[in-house]
C-alpha cells in the first residue's frame, strides 16, 4: 500500500471513539452480513449507491476495497452506481489525490473512466459514474449501502439486493463553490472512510 494511504489508514484506526453507538449498530449488521457470506465461502460484492454517483458512493466504493486490503478480508469485490449517471466529481477525486490515491484517465469525456491506484500489488479499482444496475455492477447476491438519503427513499427495493443498508452522509456538494468546498470533502471522504474502516476492523 503507499506510504501516505498507509499512514492515512493508520491514523483512522486510532479514532473510531468519534463513530456513534447508533452508527456503529448500523455497520456492525453489515459486518455481519459480510462474516456470513465469507463463512459459506461466497464472494462479498459490495455495491456503494447514491443519486449522482458522482462522491459519496465512489469514497464507499474506494475506502472499502482499501480497507478489505488493510485488514487483509480476501473475496471482497467494492461496486458504485447511482439512481442515474453523471461524473465522478473533481473535488471527490482532488480529496482522494490529496491522501496520496494515483489516477489515472483510461477514457476521457463528460463521464471520465478512471484507474485508482493505492497499492502496487493490488488491482486498480475503474471508476466511472453509472446506474447501480450497469453491466459492470453485480445483478444479484450484493449488499446495496446506501450512502444519500435521497436514493434510500426512492429506491425502497432494490433488485436483486440480498440486503439493504442505510449508511447515509451529508452531501459535499452543497459547499460547491465556496471557501469551505475542500474542507468539506476532505471532511466527507475522511468520514466514510472512518466508518469503513470501523466495519472492517470487525471482521477480525
Amino acid at each position: 500500500m503507499f506510504l501516505a494511504i498507509q499512514q492515512y489508514a493508520e491514523d483512522l484506526c486510532q479514532h473510531f471513539d468519534e463513530i456513534s453507538a447508533g452508527r456503529k449498530l448500523t455497520l456492525d449488521g453489515l459486518a455481519e452480513y459480510i462474516s456470513f457470506k465469507r463463512k459459506q465461502n461466497n464472494l462479498v460484492n459490495l455495491v456503494y449507491i447514491c443519486t449522482h454517483n458522482s462522491r459519496r458512493s465512489h469514497f464507499g466504493q474506494i475506502w472499502a476495497k482499501v480497507a478489505s486490503v488493510f485488514y487483509h478480508i480476501d473475496g471482497v469485490n467494492t461496486f458504485s452506481g447511482g439512481t442515474e449517471s453523471t461524473a465522478f466529481n473533481a473535488n471527490a477525486v482532488g480529496a482522494l489525490k490529496q491522501i496520496g490515491f494515483r489516477f489515472t484517465i483510461l477514457i476521457d469525456g463528460h463521464n471520465p473512466v478512471y484507474e485508482v491506484l493505492f497499492d502496487e500489488m493490488a488491482d486498480p479499482i475503474i471508476c466511472f459514474s453509472k446506474t447501480y444496475n450497469h453491466p459492470t455492477n453485480p445483478q444479484n447476491n450484493f449488499a446495496a449501502i446506501m450512502t444519500c438519503s435521497e436514493a434510500d427513499e426512492n429506491c425502497p427495493l432494490i433488485k436483486g439486493a440480498d440486503l439493504k443498508f442505510a449508511c447515509t452522509y451529508e452531501d459535499p456538494k452543497d459547499f460547491d463553490n465556496t471557501h469551505l468546498q475542500d474542507q468539506k470533502y476532505n471532511e466527507r471522504c475522511r468520514q466514510i472512510a472512518l466508518e469503513t474502516f470501523y466495519l472492517f476492523s470487525r471482521l477480525n
